[in-house]
């Protein structure tokens, strides 16, 4: 997989941000609402990342610098966003190569520490962090109050 940083605007992204809705409409019912907007996944306060088969738009993922007075979260957090691929795709380690491109993009742009929240109606996404080395943190942001939610963190480390 070609994994490329593109604006989350970019065509390609949007096709798969539209996706990800759709599996969270047929997982939960509704499509995530937490406030996101183009202009947070741009260095140095994010990044969205596109991975390609064949020049096919197939996985993605970004990341952003939350606000810490609105979500609680603190300085050096990076809050991981739209991580998905394509159904047609998935069990080939495309998610496990995303998530370590975010992380190692994360950490070299400063970040200290990697959240995301996820929910129980998604259990691989949750195997595929703990797998990973995330641990349960407190919950932050919109959905903090649902029962559904499940909230992780990593510590990002140079090696």
């Amino acid at each position: 997989m070609d994994i490329r940083v593109v604006a989350f605007d970019h065509p390609d992204a949007a096709k798969l941000t539209a996706e990800v809705q759709q599996e969270y409409v047929r997982r939960y019912g509704t499509e995530d609402e937490t406030p996101v907007e183009a202009a947070e996944f741009a260095l140095p306060r994010g990044l969205f990342l596109v991975g390609y088969l064949d020049g096919v738009p197939v996985a993605s993922g970004g990341w952003r610098v939350p606000d810490g007075s609105k979500t609680g979260l603190s300085a050096g957090d990076v809050e991981l966003k739209r991580m998905y691929v394509a159904e047609s795709v998935r069990g080939r380690g495309y998610a496990r190569a995303m998530l370590a491109e975010l992380e190692r993009t994360a950490l070299a742009a400063g970040g200290r520490r990697v959240v995301l929240e996820t929910g129980t109606e998604q259990p691989e996404a949750i195997a595929l962090y703990r797998s990973s080395g995330y641990g349960e943190i407190a919950a932050f942001g919109l959905y903090s109050d649902t029962p559904e939610s499940r909230y992780y963190g990593k510590a990002l480390v140079h090696h």
